[in-house]
């Protein structure tokens, strides 16, 4: 187990997993899970009083699948375990040391090289990963 977590954690990482990735498929689903975990982990930047993942999941301005409808409902028995698998310690890159990621507009589905200063470290889909440099964020390497 990466972090401590509650069964109403588990649940909530499942079903941010499923708002924002649904469409990106299981994988995609799972390297949402891993920067959610990720941001539990990292002591830096906004991240630095992040203790679970709860409060990752709930940090003002960060998920935008917390306003989906996808975000609401009982997750399935299959989206609980691919959050599981991720809280097991599962990893998936370009997700592996990501903080942040995003999908670019269908009109410009382009990743740009940096995001907020931080390194595009690859795309899967629709979503782009971006990765803080060892450093800067070395619990997460």
């Amino acid at each position: 187990m990466i972090v401590s977590y509650s069964t109403k954690e588990l649940d909530l990482l499942a079903r941010i997993m499923r708002a924002e990735a649904q469409t990106e498929g299981e994988l995609g689903m799972l390297m949402v899970g891993n920067v959610v975990v990720n941001r539990v982990i990292a002591n830096c930047y906004t991240f630095k009083n992040i203790t679970n993942l709860e409060q990752a999941i709930y940090q003002p301005n960060q998920f935008v699948g917390t306003s989906s409808s996808l975000f609401y409902g009982a997750p399935t028995t299959t989206e609980k375990n691919l959050a599981k698998r991720i809280l097991d310690g599962e990893y998936y890159y370009p997700a592996t040391h990501a903080l942040w990621f995003y999908a670019p507009p269908q009109s410009n589905p382009n990743c740009s090289s940096t995001w907020y200063n931080q390194a595009l470290a690859g795309k899967y889909k629709n979503h782009c990963f971006y990765r803080p440099q060892p450093g800067e964020c070395p619990q997460i390497y």
